[in-house]
C-alpha cells in the first residue's frame, strides 16, 4: 500500500528512517529548494517582521539572537513533519485552535510590553547573557506556537523528498537545515539594518516612544492575523 502526502509516496508500515544510508540530494533538487526558500524568506511574514521590530527596539545583537531562536523553531517544525506530529494540527481543529490561541496570546503579551515600555537607552555590556537567553527563547516560542508554520513545512518539505533516494525522514531533516541556511542571510540583513536604524532612533526619546508604540501595533496586528487564521 502506498500513501501519497504532498506529492511524496511513502510505504505504509515502513519506518520513517531506513537502515539504508541516505543518498545525497541531487543538484536539481537542492538548487530549486534553496532558491524557493530564499524567496520565501524575503516575503513579508510574522518571523521576519518580528526580527525587524525586535532589532529596531533592542539592537542588532538582539535581532540576530531572535533569528537563531526562530531557526531553532524551524528545526522543531522539521522534526514535527518528519515524525508526523504536524499531521495532528492538520487533522485536528481543536489542536490547531489551541496552538494558535497560545501564539496569539503571546503576541498580545509582547504588544502590551512594547506599548508600556519606558523610554530608556540600550545599555551595552550589562546583563547581556540573561537578556539574550530571554530573546532566544522568545524567538523559539514565537515560531513553534504558529501552527501555520507547521502546516507550511508539512506541505513544502515533502515535495523535494524522493523515497527512491533513501530515507525520507533524513531527507526532510536535511531540507530543513538547507532552509535555515538559505533564509539566514535574509534575516541577518534585516536584523542588522533594523538594528542600525533603531540605534539611531534611540538617541531621541520621542522617536523611541513612537518606535515602541509602532512595535506594539505590529505585534497586535500579528496576533489578530494568527487568531483569524484557518487551516
Amino acid at each position: 500500500l502506498r500513501i501519497r502526502v504532498s506529492g511524496v509516496r511513502i510505504l505504509s508500515g515502513a519506518p520513517v528512517f531506513s537502515i539504508l544510508p541516505i543518498s545525497m540530494l541531487p543538484a536539481e533538487t537542492i538548487i530549486p529548494f534553496i532558491a524557493a526558500s530564499f524567496l520565501l524568506a524575503l516575503a513579508p511574514g510574522p518571523d521576519n517582521i518580528f526580527v525587524l521590530t525586535q532589532s529596531a527596539l533592542s539592537g542588532r545583537g538582539a535581532g540576530l539572537i531572535i533569528m537563531l531562536g526562530l531557526f531553532t523553531g524551524v528545526i522543531f517544525h522539521t522534526l514535527a513533519v518528519t515524525f508526523g506530529v504536524a499531521l495532528i494540527f492538520k487533522t485536528s481543529a481543536t489542536a490547531f485552535m489551541v496552538l494558535k490561541c497560545v501564539g496569539a496570546a503571546y503576541l498580545l503579551y509582547l504588544a502590551w510590553q512594547a506599548f508600556h515600555a519606558p523610554v530608556s537607552r540600550i545599555e551595552k555590556g550589562t546583563r547581556q547573557t540573561p537578556q539574550y537567553l530571554r530573546l532566544y527563547k522568545r524567538g523559539i516560542i514565537m515560531n513553534i506556537t504558529n501552527p501555520k508554520v507547521a502546516l507550511f513545512f508539512l506541505a513544502f518539505l515533502p515535495q523535494f523528498a524522493d523515497p527512491e533516494r533513501g530515507s525520507v525522514g533524513l531527507q526532510l531533516i536535511l531540507l530543513g537545515c538547507l532552509f535555515v541556511l538559505a533564509a539566514m542571510p535574509v534575516f541577518a540583513t534585516i536584523a542588522i539594518l533594523a538594528g542600525t536604524i533603531g540605534q539611531w532612533l534611540n538617541r531621541s526619546d520621542m522617536a523611541q516612544k513612537l518606535l515602541n508604540q509602532a512595535a506594539a501595533l505590529i505585534f497586535f496586528a500579528l496576533a489578530v492575523k494568527l487568531i483569524t487564521a484557518v487551516r
